[in-house]
């Protein structure tokens, strides 16, 4: 009777895997113990899971860097009592598509993740990942400053390139598509949530709904293309299509004085940052400006970026395009070191609040700025060569631009009639 039972199931189990149906995903417990049939790591767990696994994890402090190389759901029972505690570890969560090639569909949430050398929670090279009601704390402990100079002893080498001032951030997307980041704490890092392209395209993500505050060296959100190409400008490479959207980002920066609310960066030659939507964020009290956009050599792409519906105040100056009173959004093309000129960017329906200059434009690809409520002593300060659309806003009351208690221009080439009679 065993035999037969044996052969019955062994041909069942064939039989489904012609058929391509897989057996039914199986949950795995962890506790602080190991008691009842439970892991006593989550990294043993990972190792225990099969594909489409669910791990879930009791309350306690796991000293630990977790390796996700699989699709699996990782949840924990809440952040405020489901530690990750990385001290001494590279990072606390690491969903490692980089070295587990087309990793794809792992949902992580319900932890604190703190004390790692670098970053929080790092995502390479994979994709359809969710992090969600997480809390990422005082991680990037390698960073340092020997003679004022930042660094980052021991980071991997494929992000050794442009990180050694951040130390990775809390968390880190690198070659990561479609996935979601939204409803995390993020503070107290050194930057908050870090887009970039050192191991592979970054793009389609959605940062939604975190709330990233008080880290000290960097900005709340970083998006910043890592490569470098030496020709023609390439789509399909880098950072585009991104959306970060509903976001709270306040405090940023503000040890170092380098932190933007949200950044929009191209550091190399040849980097390609495009087609990104930063929308409907508050972004307050950062050490730069709300809303920073960088370009600095040749041949790079930061082109076609929407500014969209963000509540933007009390942030601070930013010495690239040259203001040194408290700047709400920027737009700058080093020029005169060969960098190209940022075109298609579209600001929009912003309210703009306690700056001494509401927008910054420096780069002689022209800004559309249109539907914005300027509160600023000056709404548009016009630093380069270019044009800036800038009609139909409310410029702080009806009169227009330059009237009596109204915000005003400075620079050529902006346009600003007609203006709105009241705030959008």
């Amino acid at each position: 009777m065993l035999a037969q039972m044996l052969t019955r199931t062994i041909q069942m189990a064939l039989g489904l895997a012609l058929l391509g149906i897989s057996a039914p995903a199986a949950t795995h417990c962890v506790n602080p113990g190991g008691t009842k049939g439970c892991s006593s790591t989550i990294g043993a767990a990972v190792t225990a899971a099969a594909p489409n696994d669910t791990i879930t994890v009791a309350h306690g402090s796991y000293y630990e860097d977790v390796v996700i190389g699989k699709p699996l759901s990782l949840i924990g029972e809440g952040a405020e009592n489901t530690i990750i505690d990385a001290t001494g570890l590279p990072n606390g969560i690491n969903i490692d598509g980089h070295n587990h090639p087309g990793l794809a569909h792992v949902s992580v949430t319900g932890f604190t993740v703190k004390n790692a050398n670098f970053e929080g929670i790092l995502l390479t090279d994979s994709s359809f990942i969710t992090v969600a009601d997480n809390h990422v704390t005082g991680n990037d402990k390698s960073l340092s400053f020997p003679g004022g100079v930042p660094t980052c002893p021991g980071l991997p080498p494929y992000f050794v390139d442009f990180q050694g001032f951040d130390c990775g951030e809390g968390i880190h997307l690198s070659g990561v598509d479609h996935s979601t980041i939204a409803t995390n704490l993020v503070d107290k890092n050194a930057g908050g949530i870090l887009l970039s392209d050192d191991t592979g395209s970054t793009h389609d993500n959605l940062i939604s709904a975190n709330t990233v505050q008080n880290n000290p060296f960097d900005c709340g959100i970083t998006v910043a293309s890592h490569i470098v190409i030496f020709g023609p400008q390439q789509p399909l490479r880098g950072i585009y299509h991104n959306t970060i959207v509903g976001n709270t980002s306040s405090a940023n920066g503000l040890v170092s004085g380098e932190g933007a609310g949200v950044g929009l960066f191209a550091a190399a030659p040849g980097a390609q940052n495009w087609g990104n939507v930063v929308d409907g964020n508050t972004i307050t009290g950062n050490a730069l400006p709300g809303v920073a956009m960088h370009s600095h050599s040749p041949l790079q792409n930061l082109n076609d970026n929407l500014i969209v519906g963000n509540q933007i105040s009390g942030n601070g100056p930013d010495s690239d395009p040259g203001t040194t009173v408290p700047t709400g959004i920027d737009v700058f093309a080093d020029e005169v070191s060969g960098a190209s000129p940022i075109t298609g960017t579209v600001i929009t329906q912003n309210i703009v609040k306690g700056e001494g200059i509401d927008i910054a434009v420096a780069t002689s690809g022209g800004v559309t700025a249109r539907f914005n409520s300027f509160f600023g002593a000056v709404g548009v300060a016009n630093l380069g060569t270019g044009s800036v659309d800038a009609t139909l806003n409310w410029w702080k009351c009806s009169g227009g631009p330059g009237a009596n208690g109204c915000s005003t221009v400075t620079g050529l080439g902006v346009l600003t009639t007609p203006w709105l009679t009241k705030p959008f």
